[in-house]
């Protein structure tokens, strides 16, 4: 038979309940900035500018709201955190639509094999004497190339 305190374990088991994609949520201030960056002057401009009306603003709002519910719950509100995440899960699909439209790369799995070959000779010869090579042998520990003693800096 279960005793009082078992009966308080496991509700407060019930109400703790994780949500797995909670690393998606942002800190609540950042939802706060984007809504007040969208509707600040210059945005609404540049919107009208863009799109020739003004963008909707509201969703920034409703997440701030809604993340600011889900973290004074202590993450009790799981209706709140789900609606944060199902928004920033659409935000990013926005965000990635062009890149999985585009046909015209074929995306690869793993890179080329001779992925690290040497440069060609003309290429080699380009770079000779650059600022690029001379700091790539620095770090390297290679040494600088002797003889003249030349700076890089040009004053104009």
């Amino acid at each position: 038979m279960g005793t009082k305190s078992d009966n308080a374990d496991s509700k407060s088991d019930k109400s703790k309940v994780s949500l797995n994609d909670a690393w998606a949520i942002r800190p609540c201030h950042l939802y706060k900035e984007e809504y007040d960056d969208c509707t600040s002057f210059k945005a609404r401009f540049h919107q009208y500018f863009i799109f020739g009306k003004d963008t909707d603003c509201s969703q920034w709002l409703t997440d701030y709201r809604n993340c600011e519910r889900y973290l004074q719950s202590n993450g009790n509100d799981v209706a709140a955190g789900k609606a944060v995440i199902k928004s920033e899960e659409e935000r990013r699909k926005i965000r990635l639509r062009a890149h999985f439209a585009n046909d015209t790369w074929q995306k690869r799995k793993e890179p080329p094999l001779d992925w690290a070959a040497p440069l060609p000779d003309w290429m080699e010869k380009r770079n000779e004497n650059t600022y690029l090579e001379v700091k790539q042998k620095e770090l390297s520990g290679q040494a600088a190339p002797q003889g003249e003693e030349r700076s890089l800096c040009t004053i104009m």
